[in-house]
């Protein structure tokens, strides 16, 4: 069977990512309960949010006695990334029913967005694209889900020396460092992650996603054009 052949070459492609997405979910479990959050909420809040780093500000914004609707505008802020990572896939899916795409939003995160965009780069074909989507998206999403389970239960017996926050870090650097082969990346990458930082000492550290992404976007461009 074609789209089952399909899912599991997904799931076999984002399998070794899986080395970044399981101390990050064991972060997303664990530090809502050191909050004095129940386990109920951390693992709600991977099941409906299913983003780390929203999960994370929210968390932070309750603990500090924030509002909900301040936490929810972090949490979007955040996760605006994922606007930029829809249009970019819907060329590749235009071709899928709408029911069917929506499912493929609810599961949208970044590794799944980087290894279908470039395994579908320059390739015409459209047969098995939502399968090898499908593949790897649940088996992030389902390995995220017990590595927040996990964390819920054991976090609190995990020892300060080990340093799970390096998850978040790693999650990305494991995607990017694939994509640098050409001059107009590493432009886009060094810029992106340069203003990113500036954005984030600045005090807006919401923000600091969305400035990387603009300033990396803009800059690969105007390289790639003169190139």
């Amino acid at each position: 069977m074609p789209s089952l052949t399909e899912a599991r070459a997904g799931a076999a492609a984002i399998a070794p990512m899986l080395v970044g997405v399981v101390p990050f979910g064991l972060v997303a479990g664990a530090a809502p309960v050191a909050q004095g959050f129940d386990g109920w909420s951390a693992v709600g809040l991977s099941t409906i949010v299913f983003a780390g780093a929203s999960q994370l500000a929210i968390v932070d914004v309750l603990a500090r006695d924030g509002s909900a609707l301040v936490a929810i505008l972090a949490a979007l802020a955040i996760n605006l990334r994922m606007l930029l990572y829809s249009a970019s896939l819907a060329p590749y899916l235009a071709h899928v029913p709408t029911r069917r795409r929506l499912a493929a939003a609810y599961l949208l995160n970044d590794q799944d967005f980087a290894l279908s965009v470039s395994r579908w780069a320059g390739d015409d074909r459209t047969d098995g694209r939502l399968s090898f989507y499908m593949g790897a998206a649940v088996l992030i999403w389902a390995a995220w889900l017990a590595a927040t389970v996990i964390g819920v239960v054991v976090g609190s017996a995990v020892p300060d020396a080990v340093p799970l926050d390096f998850a978040v870090p790693l999650v990305f650097l494991v995607l990017l460092v694939p994509v640098l082969t050409d001059r107009p990346a590493v432009t886009a990458a060094a810029t992106g992650g340069t203003a990113a930082v500036m954005v984030a000492e600045a005090g807006a550290g919401s923000l600091a996603t969305i400035a990387g992404a603009v300033a990396g976007i803009a800059a690969g461009a105007i390289v790639d054009a003169r190139r």
